[in-house]
């Protein structure tokens, strides 16, 4: 499996370098340079060992005129990989003027990156995060928590299950579901916001993360959070925005709720804001772009929430706020099956590219060697165009769409629910079916035996192409 991810890597992640150098995080602060805060905050910079003995770096944020005794919270990031401590500064700034220090730090990029991470790790970094907070002066350590972004709904529920020292748990646009069911929903999502329909949203998308999956290439993919959530026994806040596209609004809270309720866990509220995304802030848009400002409310309610639960009065479960939007429903992302399997797909793609160039090469070949040219009928030529430019650029646009659908897909101009890219790519495959069946025609009137045998593995190819291009939707509507 190492083998096929890492050959799937090297005809995949020439594609995937410019977005993942897109959306690469700045350098984050060192240690050493002081984070600026507000009026009316303080902000100390700490140092402490996460998972592995790794140094994190980050900013505990207090109110100037702080109580001794008070809460505090560690801001656990969402994806991405060394991202800095300055992404979350609003947030801290909001909850640091609710009465609490927060702790707010750089995430790790060692062992983390797009085709590795483990939420054990991070949960562990939180953890460290934690301990540094319970000792700064004026926190009570029997009062700190943890709140979880996007991919810290994985991580914060894991940190309190493994530590008592965790007094309470706060997760935005947090996900119940596998990563990979979520991920792929996410990216689908996006597109159908943007106008697409049909089988790239139904048939290709999911398709290409369930063997970017298989081999290797997406990290814990089938990860259940559930049985997590049911080890968890602190209080939980958990807010979505109801215009959320990157986690399934309507339903994570219901198997959040069940998860907790089966492990004896009531003490739970659930919010949903108006007018907000997946990060709780306010979008003018449907979820499409996020602004700076938090959701009206919300900063509040985590203050409220907290110092109810810190002295001793944890509210029972609760839900409230108007109904989330969620246009389409999750589908399941099983294994693929053994013919749908990484190294099958691989070895069916570098047949198929063989098969189509072979006609081409030996071409040039003859002529090279000086042998006379003759005239060639046209079907065998546009095959051997039309074919290999269909595998390599519905690849290259499939892999674009999963590569900047993390925030929202970005399929360009829409024509018919279909992207103008994805339609050229289905008219190659129509005309590669329609070469095929026309080379049919040259195969049976070819002069020589050699002859015969170029077109034959040409129209092998062509013969190969037609399943593997339903199976990928480009003959489907």
């Amino acid at each position: 499996m190492r083998r096929t991810a890492l050959a799937i890597g090297l005809v995949l992640t020439l594609m995937a370098a410019p977005a993942a150098a897109a959306s690469a995080a700045p350098p984050s602060p060192a240690a050493a340079d002081a984070v600026a805060v507000p009026a009316g905050l303080t902000g100390r910079e700490v140092s402490f060992p996460g998972s592995g003995g790794l140094t994190l770096h980050g900013t505990v944020v207090s109110p100037v005129k702080a109580s001794s005794g008070r809460p505090g919270m560690v801001l656990v990031h969402g994806a991405g990989t060394g991202t800095p401590r300055t992404k979350l500064m609003g947030e801290a700034v909001e909850f640091a003027r609710r009465g609490m220090s927060v702790l707010v730090y750089d995430k790790r990029s060692e062992g983390y990156s797009l085709f590795h991470r483990s939420y054990a790790q991070l949960a562990g970094d939180a953890l460290g995060a934690v301990a540094a907070l319970r000792s700064q002066p004026g926190v009570d350590p029997a009062k700190v928590g943890v709140w979880g972004l996007s991919e810290g709904g994985w991580v914060a529920p894991l940190a309190a299950a493994r530590s008592r020292d965790v007094a309470f748990v706060v997760v935005v646009g947090a996900n119940a579901l596998t990563p990979l069911r979520q991920q792929t929903w996410a990216v689908a999502a996006g597109l159908r916001k943007a106008g697409v329909a049909g089988s790239l949203v139904d048939r290709a998308e999911p398709n290409l993360y369930r063997l970017i999956a298989d081999g290797g290439m997406f990290p814990e993919p089938w990860y259940d959070p559930e049985p997590t959530l049911s080890a968890v026994r602190q209080p939980v806040l958990a807010v979505w925005g109801v215009h959320d596209l990157l986690t399934p609004p309507k339903e994570t809270p219901p198997i959040f709720a069940r998860a907790l309720e089966k492990g004896g866990n009531r003490h739970y509220t659930f919010r949903f804001f108006p007018g907000a995304d997946h990060a709780a802030h306010l979008t003018p848009d449907g979820g499409v772009t996020r602004l700076p400002a938090l959701a009206p409310g919300y900063a509040d309610l985590v203050g409220t929430w907290v110092r109810e639960v810190v002295s001793g009065r944890p509210p029972l479960s609760s839900v409230s706020g108007p109904a989330p939007e969620q246009a389409t429903p999750t589908v399941p992302v099983d294994r693929p099956a053994p013919w749908e399997s990484a190294p099958v797909q691989l070895a069916v793609m570098l047949l198929l590219i063989a098969a189509f160039a072979a006609y081409p090469v030996t071409a040039l070949g003859r002529r090279l060697r000086g042998r006379s040219r003759t005239a060639l009928p046209a079907a065998p030529r546009v095959l051997s165009a039309a074919g290999p430019a269909a595998v390599l650029g519905s690849f290259a646009f499939l892999f674009y769409l999963l590569m900047t659908g993390g925030k929202l897909a970005a399929p360009g101009p829409v024509v018919l629910g279909r992207p103008v890219v994805w339609l050229a790519l289905q008219a190659l495959a129509l005309t590669t079916v329609a070469a095929s069946a026309r080379t049919v025609r040259a195969w049976r009137r070819a002069g020589t035996r050699g002859e015969r045998v170029r077109l034959g593995l040409l129209l092998a190819g062509g013969a190969v192409f037609l399943p593997w291009s339903l199976y990928w939707g480009l003959l489907l509507p």
